[in-house]
């Protein structure tokens, strides 16, 4: 591991912390897939099964920065386990449910009740900003966290398919639940690295996070962004079946995460001096330009070149994302705002299967990746409307994290 990502582990805890997160997070790319995998094997119905997972997804976007506002109120400990609790229990009466084939709305109740799974992500976040804010630390421990994001979905995937494959239909998503339960309660027993609670009536009466003008810009952009991600998922896998080669599917889209990480991993080493706002939109507008070749596709060996070199760009510009957070939330709403981001996200992946799904039945796979490129482009539109509002941070905030480096080193000069 090169100096500055070891150097990280250097702080106390910091090791403990990130090793619970991992597993934490691997449900996140192992619930949905393993639902569609459980319920198309045990019924055989394919809208069904997408039709839970898309429920998941939502009821997460819905439920997830509630979970967040409150942890920043209380404290993970108090907040995290009942809503995993709460989260494995709809886990169990839906594995249940599919086995004992009972009515589709108990599985849908099921699914809206898994939504409560905290976002373990945003709160490793902000314990690693919790024990580096202000200095340049701050964004390798960024970076380590998005190299970890992706690693989790390009194993997570296969892990689950798997499972539920060569076991029993039930085994991915209960594996998902197993490594959740383990996640919380090793990080939540975690006390010393835990960030200070912010009570409601300390900080401006409990206003939402999403208030933030700058956190406005962010969350729509990445609406479109993961409008991109999933439609790229949806079309991928129709693509390779219409090519013979259905199972290709996942080794392309595993190069697309490898593509990511690989970024993320060296963006992690580089020092930036300036604002990071031109860096984030430069990101956006790279991330828009990498989906124009997938319209070019003939072939499987060439969609994976493709979007191995589209991954690219996908893990800076969620680096420099967290940093912008970072300057539009108030200290006291940190996990909120990073989980809002998320939220962005699965609202988007959720209309970007649904819209290329239903292109995919209309005119073709090849046609279908005209959904992640005018995705793109509304991801750019958003970003240049919305840039003049990221370049005034929140009240109360300090500079970047690069600005106070440049700060602190001409201090010491």
């Amino acid at each position: 591991m090169p100096s500055p990502y070891r150097a990280l582990f250097a702080a106390p805890g910091s090791k403990a912390f990130s090793a619970a997160g991992l597993l934490g997070r691997m449900p996140l790319s192992m619930m949905g897939i393993g639902v569609v995998t459980m319920i198309s094997q045990l019924t055989g119905r394919y809208g069904l099964a997408g039709a839970l997972s898309a429920t998941i997804a939502l009821a997460a976007a819905v439920v997830g920065p509630q979970v967040s506002r409150l942890v920043d109120q209380y404290g993970q400990r108090r907040v995290l386990r009942p809503a995993t609790l709460l989260s494995l229990a709809a886990g169990a009466l839906l594995l249940f449910a599919a086995h004992y084939r009972w009515p589709d709305w108990v599985l849908f109740v099921a699914c809206v009740g898994i939504g409560c799974v905290p976002s373990v992500g945003a709160m490793i976040r902000a314990r690693w900003a919790a024990v580096y804010r202000g200095t340049p630390q701050l964004h390798t421990a960024y970076s380590f966290e998005s190299v970890v994001d992706e690693i989790c979905f390009i194993f997570g995937p296969i892990i689950s398919i798997g499972l539920s494959t060569a076991w029993f239909p039930e085994a991915g998503p209960l594996l998902a639940g197993c490594f959740l339960a383990v996640g919380v309660f090793w990080l939540t027993a975690q006390r010393a690295t835990e960030p200070e609670p912010h009570p409601r009536a300390e900080h401006g009466g409990g206003r939402s996070a999403l208030r933030s003008p700058g956190l406005q810009v962010l969350v729509t952009t990445f609406v479109a962004t993961g409008a991109i991600f999933g439609a790229v998922d949806v079309v991928t896998v129709a693509f390779a079946d219409e090519q013979g080669h259905k199972g290709a599917a996942s080794v392309v889209l595993a190069l697309y995460a490898a593509g990511s990480c690989a970024a993320g991993a060296v963006f992690g080493l580089l020092r930036f001096k300036g604002a990071p706002e031109p860096r984030w939109l430069l990101g956006v507008c790279a991330m828009a330009v990498s989906m124009i070749p997938l319209l070019l596709v003939g072939n499987l060996p060439f969609l994976a070149v493709a979007l191995f070199v589209a991954g690219l760009s996908i893990a800076p510009t969620m680096i420099t994302t967290m940093s912008l957070i970072e300057e539009h939330v108030p200290r006291a709403q940190l996990t909120e705002g990073m989980t809002w981001v998320s939220t962005g996200l699965a609202v988007g992946v959720a209309l970007g299967s649904s819209v290329a799904g239903w292109v995919i039945d209309t005119a073709g796979a090849r046609a279908g990746y005209g959904v992640p490129a005018v995705s793109g482009a509304v991801a750019v539109a958003v970003g240049f409307l919305g840039y003049r509002r990221l370049k005034r941070p929140a009240p109360g905030r300090g500079g970047t994290v690069e600005q106070h480096s440049e700060r602190e080193e001409r201090h010491v000069a």
